[in-house]
C-alpha cells in the first residue's frame, strides 16, 4: 500500500538511485573481467560457452575480456560489437523490465546473429518465450536505463 511515509521515503532515495545509475559501469563485470572469462566469439564459434585464457585478453569498454585463442581475440578486436553480448552484457530479460541484474555465462542465447546473456538458466527459459518482444523491449530500455 502506497502511504505518505513510503512516498517521503521513496523521494529521499531517489538521488542515490541517479547516483548508482550514473556510475554503472557499462560492462558488467566481475572483479574487472566481463563475462566471468567466458570467451565471448566462442559462444559463436562453438555454440558453446567456453572458458577465456588470461593470456588472450585484452581490455575493452573499461573490462578485461578472454578469450580462448588468439585467433578469436583477433576476431573480436576487428568488430567488438559483432561478439559483446547486448546491454552491456547484464541481463537482458531484467534489462526488458527496465531493470539491470547480473548474468551467468552458462545462461546464454544467441538469437539473430546477437548474444544475449541472463540471470540464471531459469531466466532464460523466460526470456526465450517472446525473444522478439524482450528485445524490443530492452533495446527500449537500455539507453535510459545505463544513461542514469
Amino acid at each position: 500500500m502506497l502511504t505518505r511515509r513510503s512516498l517521503i521515503l521513496s523521494a529521499a532515495c531517489l538521488p542515490f538511485t541517479r547516483a548508482v545509475r550514473a556510475a554503472t559501469p557499462e560492462v558488467f563485470a566481475t572483479h574487472g573481467i566481463a563475462i566471468h572469462g567466458t570467451d565471448p566469439v566462442a559462444y559463436f564459434r562453438q555454440s558453446a560457452r567456453v572458458d577465456g585464457d588470461a593470456g588472450f585478453a585484452l581490455v575493452w569498454r573499461g573490462a578485461e575480456w578472454r578469450f580462448s585463442s588468439a585467433e578469436n581475440r583477433l576476431a573480436f578486436e576487428m568488430d567488438p560489437s559483432a561478439y559483446a553480448p547486448q546491454y552491456g552484457g547484464y541481463c537482458a530479460y531484467a534489462m526488458a523490465q527496465g531493470a539491470m541484474a547480473p548474468t551467468v555465462p552458462e545462461a546464454w542465447t544467441v538469437h539473430e546473429g546477437k548474444l544475449y546473456l541472463n540471470f540464471s538458466t531459469g531466466v532464460r527459459e523466460l526470456w526465450r518465450q517472446d525473444i522478439p518482444g524482450h528485445v524490443a523491449a530492452a533495446d527500449d530500455h537500455w539507453p535510459r536505463v545505463i544513461g542514469g
